[in-house]
């Protein structure tokens, strides 16, 4: 198979598709990668790395699109990309569909066969493919969170573990995954005061074992949030719906009561935010205010630590990237059931049905479109 890697696109993104080892790993399985020149560049992969793994380079990504059957990426395709996507061509990336209603109308227009990494499936339950972004995210969260309650950036001024005789911040989490476990390491680490919220009683039970005294958990309920979320200096939203759009989970009407120069993450911005208040931001402006509050909105938080981003989610893509070019996606779709979950647009139908039903759009299951 012809494997295309164009260079990323989105405000300061710096991640790539495939890393010069993962082309190593297709190349040596005699299929074809076409990388667009510099898609690596600016995290240290050079061309010369890829050409040494196998890769042949292109001068530009409409190259890359025109030549490749199957499309690897990091990032969901901007406009001009989802242009040059083409009827049965693959394209393999995080999409985030049921809060974009332009990309999926351009993806059902282009009738590709889109594969999201983050509705992928594993053996053991959770999404594989989305771990380690949320992993990456969860532990930024605290880091921006803890610079943007600096005055010098909009916040009320305080460190986030405090120092003897002062009081440490109060950190909020909402959610219990994989960003919120990962969130809930770095505050404690850095000596917050750290609340965290879930409806999940065994995974907050399992924290407990793990934290013990050094952490408060509580029931999610309208009322619980609405309580911590008055009384934190940093709140952090990381609840998910895989597939669909987020739950907003703290009002307007909160975020209008909450302490002046308070900050909120918004680690969900990716499918639409669980804050009422946000709207996506970019690294290059990656606040605003409301009320007060401090917003840090980032949609692409990862692409900040691009390289450790770039071998982290390859690690966890790579496999479905092997068997979707050495079977082709109909059979790699029917023979695992778990990459099957991550179809979301074929054909000019939408495959996913959380996304089918936030957007308006006819269900038809992967199952019915393989037969």
């Amino acid at each position: 198979m012809k494997i295309g890697v164009p260079k990323e696109i989105k405000n300061h993104e710096y991640r790539v598709g495939l890393t010069p080892a993962s082309v190593r790993e297709l190349t040596e399985r005699g299929h074809m990668v076409l990388v667009q020149n510099g898609a690596g560049a600016a995290i240290g992969l050079t061309d010369a790395q890829y050409t040494a793994a196998g890769a042949a380079l292109a001068a530009d990504a409409a190259t890359v699109f025109a030549q490749s059957e199957m499309i690897v990426k990091v990032k969901e395709p901007q406009a001009q990309e989802c242009a040059m996507l083409r009827p049965g061509q693959i394209l393999y990336t995080y999409l985030h569909l049921a809060p974009d209603p332009e990309q999926t109308a351009a993806l059902v227009k282009s009738r590709a066969v889109c594969i999201a990494y983050e509705t992928i499936t594993g053996p053991g339950g959770g999404l594989p493919l989305l771990a380690p972004m949320s992993e990456v995210a969860g532990r930024m969260a605290v880091q921006a969170g803890a610079a943007h309650l600096e005055k010098s950036k909009g916040g009320m001024g305080i460190l986030l573990g405090g120092v003897p005789g002062v009081a440490a911040s109060h950190v909020v989490i909402i959610g219990a995954g994989t960003v919120g476990t990962n969130a809930l390491q770095m505050a404690v680490g850095l000596g917050a005061r750290v609340t965290v919220i879930d409806k999940n009683v065994d995974r907050l039970r399992h924290l407990d074992l793990i934290f013990g005294n050094r952490v408060n958990t509580v029931f999610s309920n309208a009322h619980s949030i609405e309580e911590a979320v008055l009384d934190a200096d940093l709140v952090i939203g990381g609840v998910l719906i895989p597939g669909a759009a987020a739950p907003k989970l703290v009002t307007a009407d909160m975020v209008t009561r909450m302490k002046k120069g308070a900050v909120m993450v918004d680690v969900a911005i990716d499918q639409g935010g669980c804050f009422e208040t946000s709207h996506a931001t970019t690294h290059a402006e990656p606040t605003f205010v409301v009320d007060g509050v401090v917003h840090y909105c980032v949609a692409n938080m990862p692409g900040a630590v691009a390289r450790t981003s770039t071998f982290a989610l390859n690690h966890a893509t790579i496999g479905h990237a092997i068997a979707l070019a050495d079977k082709g996606w109909q059979r790699a779709l029917a023979d695992d059931a778990h990459l099957r979950n991550g179809l979301n647009v074929a054909g000019g139908k939408v495959t996913y049905e959380a996304v089918a039903n936030d957007l308006g759009y006819e269900f038809v299951s992967a199952d019915k479109l393989l037969r």
